[in-house]
């Protein structure tokens, strides 16, 4: 099944590629892979939420974090599909590095980054099972709670 009748099927479309916040290029091809810069979860060009994953008041909960690094993986795929001449193009995902902005005790990032995952296996089926970085940092661009990046395979 193609990627683009998948995605149809899940009543998704690709979202509009977010321009670059830096000197950068959203995703780039090399032989038969493409590699996305971090995607942030950018929804119509802004982000729906900012600051540090983490319990308690003021802070992101992990449930919405991961719902962002769904969204950014959606974004990751929308790039890559760009850079790749189109979505029926990529054939699978080699490798997502997640990065969670969280407080220091939090220590969740694995399942806030299940997001993203869990995205990639419903569009690409077993071709979606990944290697993958979970990854806790101070603090990520614009504030954004969640960045993901992947690697995805092409035909």
């Amino acid at each position: 099944m193609s990627v683009s009748t998948r995605l149809a099927e899940l009543g998704i479309d690709l979202p509009q590629i977010a321009p670059p916040v830096a000197a950068y290029i959203p995703a780039k091809v090399h032989g038969d892979l493409v590699y996305t810069a971090g995607q942030l979860p950018f929804v119509s060009g802004a982000l729906p939420a900012t600051g540090k994953v983490g319990d308690g008041h003021g802070l992101v909960p992990a449930s919405d974090a991961a719902s962002y690094a769904r969204q950014s993986a959606l974004n990751a795929i929308a790039a890559a599909a760009a850079a790749a001449g189109g979505v029926d193009k990529l054939t699978g995902v080699l490798k997502v590095t997640g990065f969670v902005a969280s407080v220091p005790e939090f220590t969740g990032q694995p399942g806030v980054i299940n997001g993203a995952s869990e995205l990639l296996g419903e569009v690409f089926g077993d071709a979606g099972r990944h290697a993958r970085s979970a990854v806790g940092v101070p603090v990520l661009p614009l504030d954004s709670p969640v960045e993901v990046e992947v690697i995805f395979t092409l035909a």
